[in-house]
């Protein structure tokens, strides 16, 4: 067989099973509306909350401040739509969503204040440009990602967004009250039961729209309840907005300000980097070298996109990688219609204020589930690994740091900037740290010498058959370590615990 003859059939493989697997199956519009709304619903408060944090810290009009936002909707539209459809060599082609990164707030602010907001923007802009040109040499790193990394990274990823969840649930409670509202926690679970009963309960058609429904639910039993709802701003929104490129000013390109916000660029990568391996093992379909550069380069080019129009840069978001292991609906064309939703609600002020006033308490209930669903995920994959006492401590230890941020906001204060920056984000971290221990730890030379044991052995913190590495086509190179299912213990082996997860 030719060489040419051997690419076409490894293409066509790959199509056919990416068809079996649904990934670019097209659902019919009787669902694919309802899913796609349900990814805006997930991603809405996250992706308005940066705009409102760096506009209100630089003391813009309420004006500016629902320009920022259409912006920013607007944008992450036509991110997300590159990045699950893909042209030419962006684009990873999987269900992913595109937000701002809350990565870039603190930066942004710090460059506002001292330079103002073109410059902010000009950062923003060659921030994009250093991401599509270095995307093919980051894309190399995958062999740094095997179950071990990544599981961790994704286990991490869902614990350290559950901290957006309580933000969301403790929202109006004043700053010295001890907890939150208890009407906001009953809010909360009321949601998160609801959701539950419907995956239980309900027909699989509406299971599949559990967390919209929720929070649609959610929404409208609040509107009983005085205080819970505000939407007196909706009559003041006008009903089509054109989103406009340089509205505040040509960008400025300031040398400190360009290095700061590279700087998050590396990082964004990193957490995108992540996101894209956990909704490919999500969805089956394991990311190769050739997709994750095609994937960063989207996020590139959607940060460009985001500095030439007034907002901030992009990344994927993990919130929606929840949202598809909970749903189970693979369609890579369900991102694609709620990126559309986006554009239209950047257009469109007075829709997206009416999607705004959905409370944040019904939306932390929603968040529960969906950030539990991500770490879930996670160890979900941390099951292809052998977990010997060297695989246990990469996880103990990635874990544990990534979360110091989380459950201490302000231990790393004084620290340098670039410090912070990197270890404030649990995420990135935790990525780091996972990576570095994991090639200390399990080297070559490591393997080798461990690749004749079938079994874990009973000096292991955690026993029990190992679990067989899943061998997927896209997978070669990407520096999966397969292990051996056993299915019956060795005689040899009696001090070996043959029930699993003992």
């Amino acid at each position: 067989m030719s060489t040419t003859e051997e690419k076409s059939s490894k293409s066509a493989e790959r199509k056919a099973q990416a068809a079996e697997n649904g990934v670019d199956t097209i659902p019919p519009l009787a669902r694919l509306f309802p899913l796609g709304l349900q990814h805006v619903m997930a991603l809405y408060a996250g992706a308005v909350a940066v705009p409102l944090i760096v506009g209100g810290a630089l003391g813009y009009s309420a004006a500016d401040l629902a320009f920022l936002i259409s912006a920013d909707l607007f944008i992450a539209g036509i991110a997300t739509i590159v990045q699950s459809v893909g042209f030419w060599r962006f684009g990873v082609r999987l269900p992913l969503m595109q937000g701002v990164t809350f990565a870039a707030v603190g930066p942004m602010i710090a460059i506002g204040t001292t330079h103002g907001i073109t410059s902010v923007f000009g950062s923003v802009i060659a921030c994009g440009l250093f991401m599509i040109i270095v995307a093919p040499f980051f894309s190399q790193l995958l062999r740094f990602f095997p179950p071990i990394v990544t599981g961790t990274v994704i286990l991490i990823i869902g614990l350290s967004l559950m901290k957006v969840a309580a933000g969301w649930i403790m929202t109006g409670s004043s700053e010295d009250a001890p907890g939150a509202p208890p009407l906001n926690v009953a809010f909360a679970f009321g949601t998160l039961l609801f959701i539950v009963l419907l995956e239980r309960f309900a027909p699989p058609a509406l299971a599949r729209v559990s967390v919209l429904l929720g929070l649609v639910v959610g929404t409208l039993v609040a509107l009983f309840v005085p205080g819970m709802t505000d939407w007196t701003h909706v009559g003041d929104a006008a009903w089509f907005a054109l989103v406009t490129p340089f509205h505040f000013g040509l960008p400025t390109f300031e040398f400190a300000s360009v290095l700061s916000m590279i700087i998050v660029g590396v990082v964004i990568m990193t957490e995108t980097t992540g996101d894209m391996i956990a909704v490919g093992e999500i969805v089956d379909k394991p990311v190769t070298r050739k997709q994750l550069a095609d994937g960063l380069r989207a996020d590139g080019l959607g940060t460009v996109l985001g500095g030439m129009f007034n907002t901030f840069p992009y990344t994927a978001f993990a919130q929606n990688v929840g949202l598809v292991s909970l749903t189970g609906v693979r369609s890579r064309y369900v991102a694609t219609l709620a990126g559309g939703i986006l554009v239209v609600l950047g257009l469109i002020p007075k829709v997206a204020a009416i999607v705004e006033g959905v409370p944040r308490a019904v939306l932390g209930g929603a968040g529960i589930a969906l950030f539990g669903m991500v770490a879930a995920s996670g160890i979900r994959t941390l099951t292809k690994v052998k977990f010997n006492n060297k695989n246990v401590l990469i996880v103990a230890l990635s874990v544990g740091i990534a979360l110091l941020p989380t459950v201490s906001p302000t231990i790393y204060d004084q620290f340098p900037d670039w410090f912070q920056l990197i270890f404030d984000s649990g995420i990135s971290a935790g990525a780091i740290v996972a990576i570095l221990l994991n090639l200390l730890l399990n080297s070559r030379e490591v393997r080798e010498s461990e690749a004749a044991q079938p079994a874990i052995g009973a000096y292991d913190a955690v026993r029990g058959p190992a679990a067989s590495a899943l061998v997927h086509p896209e997978a070669e190179g990407t520096g999966l370590i397969a292990t051996v299912a056993l299915d019956t213990e060795p005689a040899s082996s009696p001090a070996t615990d043959p029930t699993p997860g003992s």
